[in-house]
């Protein structure tokens, strides 16, 4: 059985809760908006309680908390829900409205596709997005993040981790040089929540995007986290009906994913330090057991995070090794929305690095309870197409 290190893309579930998810579909099996009766009132006591949990991660009040279905949705609900104010439906979907100011929105070229198609669709219908482009390390500059921002900019939206690379952007610093600017700050911590803790609770950060699978917690749902306090303008919902979630997302809440979600929130705070250090000594063990390849750490290794890592070999292309390693771990050539694509990574090419590390690419991503793969027989599986091979 191959080692499982694509935690980038999912993690498990954590038994602990899953424990928790079936008492809410077994015995707790209420609707949370029914309040006439006790399982309805129970339902309601457990999404609370998932509000405070979640909301605690970042230094956030439950109010704040708007379930989704991930952060997909979340980014989605951010993007086009901060921006819709300039719009209106027309015969062909959003358009520009014609009596009002469109809107300029500051993002970085190594977003997920989760913020950068809805940014492309905001263009399509009129607003102008200005793309930072990365250093060859993967992290933007907050001088060239906050040079972006105009007048007339309502959005600035940066991703904390980047999903291929693991590089952590200076969410904090741009917050902090956005402090007095009229503009709402977004921030899709899909990569981040409950791993990377500090920035996260900057007061400035307006709107943060988070998903519950990231972090051991179940599928098919995530957190909108928005700052009542700090928004600089009103969001608007892209759905319509029964007016849960601060009207902002309706319909009947998930409960058991929702008291699951919650859970995982929180063993993933208390047990930050402990999950931390397993995931620095996996990668060690990672470097040091592929060293015999001459791995390529795509990025600044002291700038990313100890839970991934980008990685080309010399002589080798991704999806050779991915096939010769079937057998003993399972990773991926880059996000796993996209990795039955075979396009370029746009992280890597936005870092402008050489093509063979682009075409070589490999993410390797880990939590705490990863078991150490077989090193020796992974270099093994692929010496061969890399005998003789100079490193360019």
């Amino acid at each position: 059985m191959p080692v499982y290190v694509d935690c980038a893309a999912t993690t498990a579930l954590d038994p602990r809760v899953r424990e928790v998810m079936l008492s809410y579909f077994d015995d707790d099996f209420g609707n949370a908006g029914s309040r006439t009766h006790a399982w309805g009132q129970r339902a309601r006591a457990a999404v609370e309680r998932a509000r405070d949990q979640i909301a605690s991660v970042v230094g956030a009040r439950r109010s704040d908390v708007v379930f989704t279905s991930g952060a997909t949705e979340s980014n989605n609900l951010a993007i086009l829900g901060t921006c819709s104010a300039s719009l209106h439906i027309g015969p062909g979907g959003l358009q520009a409205r014609p009596d009002r100011q469109t809107y300029h929105i500051v993002s970085t070229a190594i977003e997920h596709h989760a913020v950068l198609e809805p940014l492309a669709e905001l263009e399509l219908r009129g607003c102008e997005v200005t793309y930072v482009r990365p250093e060859t390390n993967g992290t933007v500059t907050p001088d060239a993040v906050v040079g972006a921002v105009r007048p007339e900019t309502r959005l600035v939206s940066v991703m904390h981790v980047n999903n291929e690379t693991g590089a952590i952007q200076p969410i904090g610093r741009i917050a902090d040089a956005l402090r007095g600017r009229d503009c709402v700050f977004h921030v899709d911590a899909a990569q981040s929540f409950g791993r990377e803790l500090t920035d996260l609770a900057h007061p400035r950060i307006d709107l943060i995007s988070a998903s519950s699978h990231k972090i051991q917690g179940p599928k098919g749902v995530g957190a909108l986290i928005a700052r009542r306090s700090t928004a600089a303008q009103p969001l608007q919902p892209l759905m319509f009906g029964g007016g849960q979630e601060r009207a902002l997302r309706p319909g009947t809440l998930p409960v058991p994913l929702i008291a699951g979600f919650g859970l995982a929130a929180e063993l993933a705070v208390t047990e930050h330090e402990e999950r931390a250090q397993r995931c620095r000594v996996f990668r060690g063990a990672l470097l040091d057991g592929l060293k015999a390849l001459r791995p390529s750490v795509n990025g600044d290794p002291s700038l990313t995070v100890p839970f991934i890592l980008n990685v080309s070999i010399p002589g080798i292309e991704a999806e050779v090794a991915i096939d010769a390693w079937a057998d003993l771990v399972a990773i991926s050539n880059g996000a796993a929305c996209t990795s039955q694509s075979y396009t370029c990574s746009h992280v890597l090419s936005a870092m402008k690095l050489p093509k063979w590390q682009i075409d070589g690419a490999l993410r390797f991503s880990w939590c705490a309870s990863t078991p150490q793969p077989d090193w020796p027989a992974m270099v093994s599986a692929v010496a061969p197409y890399t005998a003789g091979v100079q490193t360019p």
